[in-house]
């Protein structure tokens, strides 16, 4: 894992993203997905990070139910944006978040994984348009929420 590997650039999908600066072949860890580890009560109590844009924020739930705030602590993994058709994937290892290619990334591409997001409020239209995607991909499902 190197950062010389990657960097943060301007995005067409949002906001910034991580780009690969070499080939990588599939199944390689790329980095670590770091912040503080809070529990689901601090990350809705920080809720929103950003009030004009309530719902981006740099957190990662983890299958125990804690959060990492990646915008506390976090590094250059906070920035890979989602994609219905992504090359990388996180892989949960004992409470920790390691991103993956899913398959062979190329110089110049930038990284990205499914969000696979999940809500409390029933499925709607209006709740998948708060959370739109805009990944371009060919068969995007038009929401970064897992459906």
């Amino acid at each position: 894992m190197g950062a010389s590997r990657f960097e943060v650039q301007s995005s067409r999908v949002h906001g910034k993203g991580v780009f690969a600066l070499c080939h990588m072949p599939a199944g390689e860890t790329l980095m670590e997905y770091v912040g503080e580890v809070i529990s689901m009560a601090e990350a809705i109590a920080r809720h929103p990070h950003d009030p004009e844009d309530p719902n981006h924020t740099f957190y990662f739930q983890l299958a125990d139910g804690r959060v990492i705030d990646g915008l506390h602590g976090g590094n250059d993994s906070r920035w890979i944006n989602h994609s219905c058709r992504p090359n990388c994937v996180p892989d949960e290892v004992k409470g920790r978040i390691f991103i993956k290619t899913r398959r062979p990334v190329f110089k110049g591409e930038e990284l990205t994984f499914d969000y696979d997001l999940v809500s409390d409020e029933p499925m709607s239209d209006e709740l998948k348009g708060r959370y739109a995607c805009r990944c371009g991909a060919k068969k995007c499902r038009g929401t970064m929420l897992a459906c």
